[in-house]
């Protein structure tokens, strides 16, 4: 009982983990809470879903040419919406991203209607024994391309000419531009990158829901926000964590048979990290001079 709730939270927490990473990520840089990720998500989802539709291709084409439509449009979204606001206060960055949130929402209802749209059968979900533990196909291959883009983006921030930049700029946005680093082009690629990480966690999720909806980004995203402010936004180990952290607690929240509660969990931890420890679980303070 215990390791089957371990594997199901583990399957749940990855995909939160994919989009935690979007939010710290751009956090990490512009220190800016992109409150349309959850949004960019939805969008991945559907263009998933389309692909395989009405193109017939296959989940893995599908899967790629999603990322990279919603790569595009994390780029477009930071030069339209984001980038002249750079300057401006905090709070009229917090509108625009709302801003950018609904009309996504909008703009997906208004092409598809606001009812869930199926997903179609893309592989025959086999139910595989080990021991007393039951896994389904299709959350093996969530654990493992979770895992493979997880890793993927360790080796890019960590080994990568780029991947340097984004950590040199997150560490001092001002003097990394100094230093001759094109902080635009950092930005731009840090949306691009988190955007494509939340489409393949779309792709996945409505893989395993068998639907997607309109607003299916609102709830995940905040949740996913949630994980990431549990692991120390900012911080990318910390957002893998606090996916996972946040996805087994959801899932032994729901075996205790209080499924009611079970998006109430994710606002509980919230609130105790931030009572508690407001840097996260992996998170550092960062000290500012007056």
């Amino acid at each position: 009982m215990l390791w089957q709730q371990m594997i199901n939270g583990l399957t749940l927490g990855s995909t939160y983990a994919l989009i935690a990473l979007g939010y710290t990520m751009v956090y990490g840089i512009i220190q800016l809470i992109n409150f349309a990720h959850g949004e960019i998500y939805m969008v991945g989802a559907f263009v998933g879903v389309a692909l395989i539709t009405i193109f017939n291709l296959n989940i893995w084409v599908a899967m790629l040419l999603s990322m990279a439509t919603c790569m595009m449009l994390g780029i477009i979204i930071e030069q339209i919406a984001y980038r002249p606001l750079r300057k401006s206060s905090r709070l009229a960055a917090l509108i625009s991203a709302i801003g950018v949130s609904i009309f996504l929402q909008s703009l997906m209802t208004l092409i598809n209607g606001p009812q869930p749209v199926a997903f179609p059968d893309v592989f025959k979900n086999s139910i595989h024994s080990i021991g007393p533990i039951e896994i389904s196909t299709i959350q093996i291959i969530i654990l493992i391309v979770s895992s493979l883009l997880m890793l993927g983006l360790q080796l890019t921030i960590k080994y990568t000419k780029i991947g340097k930049a984004m950590r040199a700029a997150s560490e001092d946005y001002g003097t990394a531009s100094l230093m001759g680093i094109n902080v635009n082009r950092v930005i731009s690629f840090t949306f691009a990158l988190g955007s494509s990480l939340a489409a393949a966690g779309g792709v996945l999720v409505g893989m395993y829901w068998k639907s997607v909806a309109p607003l299916m980004g609102v709830m995940v995203g905040l949740k996913a926000f949630v994980a990431a402010i549990l692991g120390g936004i900012g911080s990318i180990p910390g957002a893998m964590l606090g996916g996972i952290f946040l996805g087994l607690a959801e899932t032994f929240t729901i075996a205790a048979k209080l499924d009611t509660y079970k998006d109430a969990v994710a606002f509980t931890l919230l609130i105790i990290v931030l009572l508690f420890k407001p840097t996260g679980l992996l998170g550092r303070a960062i000290q500012k001079k007056v």
